[in-house]
C-alpha cells in the first residue's frame, strides 16, 4: 500500500514538473544569440591550444610550429635555472600577496559601510564616485598617478615642500615606493565595482534576521559581525579562491604603464618579463614554456585552496 502511494505521489510530481522540449520558435533565437560568443571562445581560446608545443621546440617563425626542432624540456630548465626568472617570480608573488592582504578586503569594507548608510542620496553619490574609476583606462590612470607624483608639478611633492619643508621625492623611480603605488592605484580603480558583488549578496540576506537581532538587543556592529559577514561567506570564498588561483597572474597593463627600468628589481613581474622576452627578443619558445609553468602552478594553487576551503568551511567551488 505504501509503495503504491509513493508511486502515485511520484507520478503526480512528474506530471506537475514542466518537460523541457525543444521549441524552434523559442530556442533557435537563443542559440543564435549565444552562437557568436561560443564561436569566438572556440577560435581564440581552444584552437590556439595546440601552440603549447612551441614550449618544447626551438620555434622559428620561418619553419612554423610543426617543422621546428623538438628540444623537450630545454626551455623549462633554462628559465628555472635563471636567477632573473626567480626574481621576477618573487616580485609577482609579493605583489599578489600584498593585493590579497590590502586590495581584497577593501571592497568588502566599502560594501559593509555603504550598507549602513541610511541617506539614500548620499549612498548613491558615494557608489557613483567609487564606480567611475573602474571605467577609466589604465593609460589614463597611469597618467594621473604620474601627474600627482610628479617631482616638478605633482601635488604630493608640492604639499611636502611647502607645508613640511621636505625635499623633492622621485616616487616613480624609487623601488621602495613602487609596490605601494601599484596596490593603491589598483584599489582606487577597482574598489567600487568589486563592492557591487558584496552589496548584491547583502540584499539577499533575510531581513527577519536583523529584526530578530534587534529584538534581542544586538547593535549594528554585532549584526554586521554575526549576520552580514556570515551571509557574505559564500561570495567571499568564491572570489578568494579565484584570486588565490591567479597568484602568479598580474594585470599586464597596470605594471607595464607604471614601471620603468629603475624599478625593475621590484616591479618586473612574469607578464612584463615574458613581454620583453617574447616580443622584444623573439624568444617565443621560452615565453611559452614560462606560460605553461605559470598555468600549471595557478591550477595547483586553485585546486589546493578549493580543497582547503571544503575542509575548513564545508563549501567549495566544485
Amino acid at each position: 500500500m505504501a509503495s503504491k502511494t509513493a508511486t502515485k505521489m511520484t507520478s503526480n510530481l512528474n506530471s506537475l514538473t514542466p518537460k523541457l522540449r525543444f521549441r524552434p520558435s523559442r530556442d533557435i533565437p537563443i542559440y543564435l544569440i549565444i552562437a557568436p560568443a561560443v564561436i569566438l571562445l572556440f577560435i581564440f581560446h581552444y584552437v590556439p591550444i595546440y601552440g603549447i608545443v612551441i614550449g618544447f621546440k626551438d620555434y622559428s617563425p620561418f619553419k612554423g610550429v610543426f617543422e621546428s626542432k623538438w628540444v623537450g624540456f630545454k626551455h623549462f630548465i633554462a628559465f628555472l635555472t635563471d636567477s632573473t626568472y626567480w626574481n621576477v617570480m618573487k616580485n609577482t608573488v609579493i605583489i599578489n600577496v600584498y593585493s590579497l592582504i590590502f586590495s581584497f578586503p577593501a571592497p568588502i569594507l566599502l560594501a559593509l559601510l555603504l550598507n549602513e548608510v541610511g541617506n539614500m542620496k548620499f549612498k548613491r553619490v558615494v557608489q557613483t564616485v567609487s564606480y567611475l574609476p573602474y571605467f577609466i583606462s589604465w593609460v589614463v590612470v597611469a597618467s594621473l598617478v604620474m601627474s600627482i607624483l610628479s617631482p616638478t608639478t605633482g601635488i604630493i611633492n608640492l604639499v611636502l615642500s611647502r607645508f613640511f619643508g621636505k625635499d623633492t621625492v622621485y616616487f616613480m623611480t624609487k623601488s621602495k615606493y613602487f609596490r605601494t603605488i601599484l596596490i593603491s592605484s589598483g584599489i582606487w580603480k577597482g574598489i567600487g565595482m568589486s563592492s557591487v558583488y558584496y552589496l548584491a549578496a547583502i540584499t539577499s540576506i533575510d531581513p527577519t534576521l536583523y529584526e530578530a537581532a534587534t529584538i534581542d538587543g544586538a547593535g549594528r556592529l554585532r549584526q554586521t559581525w554575526h549576520i552580514t559577514i556570515p551571509g557574505l561567506s559564500t561570495i567571499i570564498t568564491v572570489l578568494l579562491l579565484l584570486q588565490i588561483g591567479s597568484l602568479l597572474t598580474i594585470g599586464f597593463e597596470q605594471v607595464f604603464l607604471l614601471y620603468n627600468p629603475m624599478v625593475y628589481d621590484v616591479a618586473d613581474v612574469i607578464s612584463t618579463y615574458t613581454y620583453r622576452l617574447g616580443l622584444e627578443q623573439a624568444q617565443f619558445s621560452a615565453t611559452t614554456a614560462i606560460g605553461i609553468t605559470q598555468s600549471i602552478v595557478n591550477f595547483i594553487l586553485l585546486f589546493t585552496a578549493n580543497r582547503t576551503a571544503r575542509k575548513v568551511a564545508g563549501w567549495s567551488m566544485w
